[in-house]
């Protein structure tokens, strides 16, 4: 019978032990969705939007649409980024640059640098002719 009680008693403390690894593991996933969401939210209203990516040093952080999941679009932009970057001007302390459009014939890449962030957001390019007075 202590056996058997013995056994039980460990066998709750790993289960209890595996609920708590269990809700950390919920908890962050929940933070990560809310920062995930904070990163996008202003993303998704942006008119003519065919898709987004969010990266970072680390990789892609968040994307949708067209560039959902578009490791090789988001490696272009960074590597556009980090040359663009080395183009400082003498004697400035700021970025070079902290906006960055690559225009095509049917769309528009859109990139921003905020922070340790690259914000792409690809767009229908609705170019206009020149008005000619």
């Amino acid at each position: 019978m202590w056996r058997h009680a013995a056994f039980s008693t460990r066998f709750l403390r790993k289960k209890a032990g595996n609920a708590a690894e269990l809700q950390l593991v919920k908890e962050k996933q929940k933070k990560k969705n809310m920062t995930t969401a904070g990163l996008t939210a202003g993303l998704e209203r942006i008119p003519d939007q065919l898709g987004y990516l969010v990266i970072s040093e680390d990789g892609v952080l968040a994307s949708a649409g067209e560039l959902e999941n578009d490791e090789h679009t988001a490696a272009v932009m960074m590597q556009m980024v980090r040359t663009a970057s080395r183009f400082k001007l003498p004697g400035s302390a700021e970025p070079p640059f902290k906006r960055m459009s690559v225009t095509l014939e049917d769309f528009v890449y859109m990139v921003t640098v905020s922070g340790q962030k690259v914000f792409v957001v690809k767009r229908q390019n609705n170019q206009q002719e020149p008005i000619n007075a």
